[in-house]
């Protein structure tokens, strides 16, 4: 076999392995191995498998990960999310539709703190759920916010998949929250458009709650101030230069870990059970990451990204073309692939091809524009019917409502999330114009 058959039977070993349900740090870990030594050797991809480990963990920028994730476990466990989504409720839970618009605000706020798609979705499904089935919102709608709601938390800064994505093309973290605070005002935005059309079309599935005094939105409202000074605090800071992105993460984990026990009532149970699922989640990253690393070597070994990028110019479509190929590649990808694996798994091919297509933007503004927009194909495809990772997030934890409800509900997100990237995609300036300023 040739490197070149080598590489393409490394994707399909992946593949297999993967409807194989083996977990995917492990399948990109065995395809990468044998497609290395395939090609250099055994005694080569023993020799690699000694240093690469250690050469990749010990980095000091690689520590951000597991700091936001504690950040995240921090704000559950203190309830934070529940205030967010009260605060939101007082504010806008009069107006029809209005507790799911609370309830993406309430995601878009948690998601800041927290930076997970999946824990935003499934920590306010318990909180905001109940209240709209409570309230006579209708199964599509209450899960459809939900799912949808819960992809803010990839989006909004921090976010775990911005971070990754900054080491391995090699960019300023800070550039990319920057770069991502439009495109999630945005999505914000669209998603409760799309719950004030819902409620003005089906006016029953959407009732209004009732108005709450001014006396209480102010109440609420100061409940959710020290979590809101957090998030600012951390991206104010590495904007401004006062830390870098890892001492960032270290001050929000910090606060929000004081923030928990002070006014959430976090007690010893509840941060032995933090710092142990902070544990467990890092070391599933880092295993995807030793086999993504692994996997992009054996790649770059095969020359089959640099001979597909080549096949790809040389064909002399317009770099708007590939750029939709490759992005609509990603909505499909998201249907049956978790987000970091899919990126990393991706990333060594599409990287390249980007680079060497004219965009008119410098590398750097380049990977920061194709950064943002893999982001918002990832969160489309999370939610995308029949089989969005958030969508089974969701039906698991409202098992009363049939999971064709929620493919229903979502719809109305999706086409809000496809306008989204249509517009980043015409209108780079939206993702660059931040970062700009820096």
């Amino acid at each position: 076999m040739t490197p070149h058959d080598i590489g393409i039977a490394m994707f399909a070993g992946v593949a297999m392995l993967l409807v194989a349900r083996v977990p995917v740090g492990i399948a990109m870990l065995l395809a990468g191995g044998a497609g290395f030594a395939a090609i250099t050797g055994l005694w080569p991809l023993l020799n690699t498998l000694k240093t690469l480990p250690f050469s990749r963990f010990s980095s000091y920028t690689l520590s951000v990960i597991p700091l936001f994730l504690l950040m995240g476990e921090f704000a559950t466990k203190g309830g934070m999310n529940a205030a967010l989504f009260r605060a939101a409720r007082a504010w806008f839970g009069h107006w029809r539709g209005g507790l799911a618009v609370a309830t993406i605000g309430g995601c878009a706020a948690f998601g800041a703190i927290c930076g997970s798609s999946i824990a935003t979705a499934a920590t306010m499904s318990q909180v905001a759920g109940p209240e709209m089935r409570r309230a006579g919102y209708s199964p599509a709608l209450a899960t459809g916010t939900l799912a949808a709601g819960g992809t803010l938390g990839i989006l909004i800064p921090p976010s775990v998949i911005l971070v990754i994505y900054a080491i391995y093309t090699e960019q300023s973290i800070g550039n990319l929250f920057v770069a991502a605070a439009i495109p999630g005002l945005l999505a914000t935005v669209g998603y409760m458009a799309v719950v004030n059309i819902y409620a003005r079309l089906a006016p029953g599935a959407a009732p209004a709650a009732p108005r709450v005094p001014w006396g209480r939105r102010f109440a609420e409202s100061r409940e959710v101030w020290p979590a809101a000074s957090v998030f600012l605090l951390v991206v104010i800071g590495i904007y401004a230069g006062w830390f870098s992105p890892t001492e960032g993460a270290a001050v929000g984990a910090a606060a929000v870990g004081v923030l928990a026990v002070t006014t959430g009532g976090m007690r010893l149970k509840g941060f032995i059970e933090s710092l142990l699922a902070t544990a467990e989640t890092t070391a599933l990253m880092f295993l995807i990451l030793l086999g993504a690393e692994l996997f992009s070597a054996a790649l770059a070994l095969s020359r089959l990204p640099a001979s597909v990028s080549a096949w790809v110019v040389s064909l002399g479509l317009a770099p708007v073309a590939v750029l939709a190929a490759i992005l609509v590649i990603y909505l499909v990808l998201g249907c049956a692939m978790e987000s970091l694996a899919m990126v990393l798994l991706t990333l060594p091919v599409f990287v390249p091809m980007m680079l060497a297509l004219d965009f008119g933007l410098n590398p750097t503004q380049l990977l920061v524009w194709f950064g943002i927009l893999v982001l918002v194909a990832v969160e489309v495809g999370m939610i995308s019917p029949p089989f969005g990772l958030n969508l089974f997030v969701i039906s698991a934890m409202s098992k009363d409502v049939p999971i064709t409800e929620t493919w229903r509900g979502v719809l109305g997100f999706c086409a809000s999330d496809i306008a989204r990237l249509a517009a980043l995609v015409a209108v780079p300036g939206l993702s660059l114009w931040l970062p700009g300023l820096m």
